[in-house]
């Protein structure tokens, strides 16, 4: 394999060049988008969906798991359409780390960029680790607080349009809301008027506009849509699962991202205690975890104080109810939190979940089936079923599968 050497991204490109990410967080992508804006960045997200694979697998091998396929796809696209000059653009990808091969997609994608004739774009690291440095760009503590600001947000705005659409006397209404407040409070972390004092007002804000919507009492199923990070969140990878999903007739139910945020930095401090003999970093992690924590209260609080509405529950219950079934050494890919969030959701009255995830994810196959059989002893009531996604899947055969996982019949049926 030849040597990867990326361009790095400079202080001067953060004032010329536009960084392109992936779609990856639906309903948190406004925010996020804003919050990178607030320190002075260029940022756009990609949307490129058409022929995504046959733009792939010209470049890369069938191998990849589904999700990289479509982040691959997506760069190539946006080189393809030159909505912006290649010379003005960057490209960023989210790395969480761990056993999942999206870790490699860095430099797959830089590797992709290099066949294809664009040695000159920079490819960004997104993540804590500060791993590819890049001098113009640096993830501050103010981008950090803003991140987190954004991601509740958009966790609150998820959870609040999925408990209000399949419900609404106006078809549209929940829709119109969620884009008002993407324009208006991206606007807020814009501007940087969205300091600690304010996010609880905002967050308050949040929850009146959508109980304001006139609602019915129309009996729908909950659906939980929990597995696999990237396809639980992108209607591009689900194959927009939401929107067929109230075709169905059914209130889709999905656990939050921050809850993955504080999973993702949890497993790595438990492999670290575990790995070093002198964890000298032990109060860093402590202090981070502990921080999101009081972040996602502040929200919970604001939402209970409505009475309306119901969140996923906290990170820290979500842990004692993993600690409970297959515990918390299962930390490979989306691991325990898979479990805990398929509990919560049976705990509110769900009695039909979709485990989502890509057909190439080892990690997924492994780790979240062995999940699927303890779910299924605790719960013989409860209709569990796995959902594949891949790029030579037909649609008839997926919806088949999502239509059985939907049928009012105990998961214990073959």
């Amino acid at each position: 394999m030849s040597e990867v050497i990326n361009v790095p991204f400079t202080r001067a490109m953060k004032k010329t060049h536009t960084i392109l990410l992936p779609e990856m967080l639906e309903y948190h992508s406004p925010f996020l988008k804003a919050a990178f804006e607030a320190s002075g960045y260029r940022f756009a997200v990609m949307h490129g969906s058409r022929h995504l694979k046959d733009k792939a697998l010209r470049r890369i091998n069938h191998d990849y798991c589904y999700p990289g396929i479509l982040i691959i796809g997506q760069v190539l696209d946006a080189l393809e359409q030159g909505e912006y000059p290649a010379d003005k653009i960057a490209f960023m990808e989210p790395q969480a780390g761990g056993a999942c091969r999206a870790g490699n997609y860095y430099h797959v994608i830089i590797q992709t960029l290099r066949k294809c004739g664009y040695e000159q774009i920079p490819v960004i690291s997104l993540n804590y680790k500060g791993q590819e440095k890049h001098p113009g760009f640096r993830i501050t503590p103010r981008l950090f607080r803003d991140a987190v600001t954004a991601v509740c947000c958009g966790d609150l705005i998820m959870s609040l349009y999925q408990q209000t659409k399949p419900y609404e006397c106006e078809s549209g209404a929940a829709k119109a809301v969620r884009h008002r407040l993407e324009q208006e409070i991206g606007g807020r972390i814009r501007a940087r008027r969205l300091r600690a004092g304010q996010r609880r007002y905002v967050y308050r804000y949040i929850v009146e506009q959508f109980a304001a919507i006139p609602t019915n009492t129309a009996v729908k199923k909950k659906v939980c849509v929990a597995g696999e990070i990237y396809i639980k969140f992108s209607a591009l990878g689900n194959h927009h699962l939401e929107e067929y999903l109230d075709r169905q007739s059914c209130q889709c139910m999905m656990g939050g991202f921050i809850n993955y945020a504080i999973y993702v930095l949890d497993s790595d401090y438990r492999a670290y205690l575990t790995d070093t003999s002198k964890p000298v970093f032990r109060r860093c992690y402590e202090l981070a975890i502990a921080y999101l924590e009081k972040i996602q209260r502040e929200l919970y609080e604001e939402v209970g104080r409505q009475g309306q509405f119901q969140m996923d529950p906290p990170f820290a219950r979500l842990k004692e109810r993993a600690l409970q079934t297959i515990g918390c050494d299962c930390i490979t890919g989306d691991g325990w939190l898979v479990a805990a969030e398929v509990e919560a959701a049976v705990e509110r009255g769900c009695r039909h979940v979709l485990i989502v995830h890509p057909f190439g994810c080892l990690v997924s196959h492994i780790s979240e089936r062995g999940i699927v059989k303890k779910l299924k002893e605790m719960y013989p009531n409860v209709n569990i079923q796995t959902i594949e996604y891949d790029y030579d899947s037909s649609n008839a055969l997926r919806e088949s599968r999502i239509l059985l996982g939907l049928s009012n019949f105990s998961s214990d049926c073959p």
